[in-house]
């Protein structure tokens, strides 16, 4: 049983989950959307969640790129030239610092977010379980290539081949990449401490790596804004924004 989140000052809170990640000899963590927020980057969704009067699944799947290939690009265009604005956070930077300290062999990142911010604040063991937009893939020969935020055309075409390229993300109604999405369970299967920072914890089957960590006996940290799905079934909640609360975690374990 987990002690009731609100009997716990934010102090003790911090102290408590820098003694369980101190004893970790393997350290996962799984990172959502909130945390690319405090670089200023808009969730995927929006207000409201429509784009230009879309609802955002509607420039997001197979079917919407098939309909209107040029409407789907025009929304990643817009979404890598606002990447191209924004630079990593505290938050970012922190959890890169957590992985010098363990070791990439026994440090794994998994996420959710797909602006490669993370390797951008020196991660290196990064599991990207949706992709990239910073990558693009051939609709005709599926070769992938790294085309960071450069602008990129209306209806960008492969330079090997001249098919239309998408961009290399995981959309809706399609599937997670096989290979990553193995590796990524495989890291948190095997981790003691699971770190959950900015998720809302809604989205499968990234938000039920919370419960295999906990089935595999690992300790689970959250850090979050406000409480979310999974913060009744975490053994210690750290609430404020990640850019704040990881730095201090940090620190912590000095």
């Amino acid at each position: 049983m987990h002690p009731p989140i609100d009997q716990e000052s934010p102090t003790d809170a911090l102290r408590r989950a820098a003694r369980i990640l101190r004893g970790a000899t393997r350290v996962a963590v799984l990172t959502g959307a909130g945390i690319s927020a405090e670089s200023g980057l808009a969730t995927f969704r929006g207000a409201g969640g429509l784009w230009e009067g879309h609802r955002v699944e509607d420039v997001a799947t197979p079917r919407a790129f098939r309909r209107d290939p040029g409407l789907v690009w025009r929304f990643y265009n817009l979404r890598r030239a606002a990447l191209a604005q924004v630079s990593p956070n505290p938050g970012h930077h922190a959890l890169a610092d957590l992985e010098r300290r363990w070791g990439s062999d026994a440090f794994a990142l998994v996420t959710q977010n797909v602006d490669g911010l993370h390797q951008q604040a020196g991660s290196q063991n990064v599991l990207e379980i949706h992709g990239t937009i910073r990558h693009v893939r051939c609709t005709g020969c599926e070769a992938i290539t790294d085309r960071g935020t450069e602008a990129l055309a209306d209806l960008p075409a492969c330079e090997a081949c001249g098919q239309l390229l998408r961009p290399n993300v995981v959309w809706f109604e399609e599937a997670l990449p096989e290979a990553v999405w193995k590796r990524a369970e495989d890291e948190v299967a095997r981790c003691d401490c699971f770190l959950v920072v900015g998720t809302s914890a809604v989205v499968y089957p990234a938000a039920g790596l919370i419960d295999l960590a906990r089935m595999e006996g690992a300790a689970v940290i959250e850090v979050n804004v406000v409480p979310s799905q999974a913060s009744s079934r975490v053994d210690v909640l750290l609430l404020g924004p990640s850019g704040t609360v990881l730095p201090e975690l940090v620190n912590a374990l000095a």
